[in-house]
């Protein structure tokens, strides 16, 4: 298996980065979004223009997606003028966006009957390590077919983990998103409290970062940032504790406060197409 084109379905703030460095790295690069703005964005980096998913796949060896919900990730494969009406022999597609698990199995065995390989590669520490290259890839799927995706991994992500069959890495995903947004929950109300009481929080903060209380979160701010996933990603954990019959309380609560510091933000949820 020999990958030398790689497509990128969804050229937004974490594909077009993607679409860059793959370009950069010496792979032809075909890319593909609904927004104009989005692939005039990366058109001086020398990536070629497809006008659908389905032309896409026809033309590459490996097709990145990385759109945002569930629903746009079906269509993108499985919808009118999707991979699956076009993709060549031999592809291997491989689901960048988050989702559930049991979606990426579904997905999964639903692609496969047509000939093609699946993994999944959602990846961590957000758009600022995308732009940098400095992304945290975690995989699921073929091992075979994921060895020969790293060199393309590898022009935008620095730390690669495989973690095992189809779904790990999107367990693997869902685990840091749990733990992401309960730190930033967290810091958020512990600096409120901190705030109530008259302290300092900025030379708090400080202290905090030299304190067994440190954490990526409040390293860089996160609580700052936009949050557009935190909602849904809260969502993902909760079903998929559901099915598992498992009993997992905080994260419920992570989810309401999340919600809460979105609200004081003036940050609304982001709405499917």
């Amino acid at each position: 298996m020999n990958i030398k084109t790689v497509g990128v379905i969804g050229l937004g703030k974490m594909g077009g980065p993607l679409a860059r460095h793959l370009a950069s790295g010496g792979f032809q690069v075909v890319g593909y979004d609904v927004a104009e703005a989005a692939i005039n964005a990366v058109a001086d980096a020398g990536v070629t223009t497809a006008n659908s998913c389905a032309d896409l796949a026809s033309r590459c060896d490996l097709a990145i997606v990385g759109v945002g919900f569930d629903s746009e990730v079906e269509e993108t494969i499985f919808g009118e003028g999707g991979i699956l009406t076009g993709a060549k022999e031999g592809l291997v597609l491989a689901v960048a966006s988050t989702i559930a698990p049991g979606k990426m199995k579904d997905i999964a065995r639903r692609a496969e009957t047509k000939g093609f390989l699946v993994l999944d590669i959602p990846m961590c520490r957000g758009e600022q390590a995308a732009i940098d290259g400095d992304l945290l890839l975690l995989g699921g799927g073929d091992r075979t077919a994921f060895e020969a995706c790293i060199p393309a991994f590898k022009t935008f992500a620095n730390d690669i983990y495989y973690l095992g069959d189809l779904g790990a890495g999107q367990v693997g995903k869902m685990v840091n998103n749990l733990i992401l947004w309960s730190c930033i929950s967290a810091n958020y109300e512990g600096m409120a409290l901190a705030r109530s009481l008259n302290v300092d929080t900025e030379t708090l903060r400080e202290a905090l970062l030299d304190s067994s209380a440190r954490n990526w979160a409040m390293e860089v701010r996160a609580e700052t940032w936009e949050l557009p996933w935190a909602e849904k990603d809260m969502s993902i954990v909760l079903k998929e504790a559901d099915e598992a019959r498992l009993s997992l309380p905080l994260c419920g609560s992570v989810k309401e406060v999340i919600k809460g510091i979105k609200i004081n933000l003036g940050q609304g949820m982001p709405h499917e197409r």
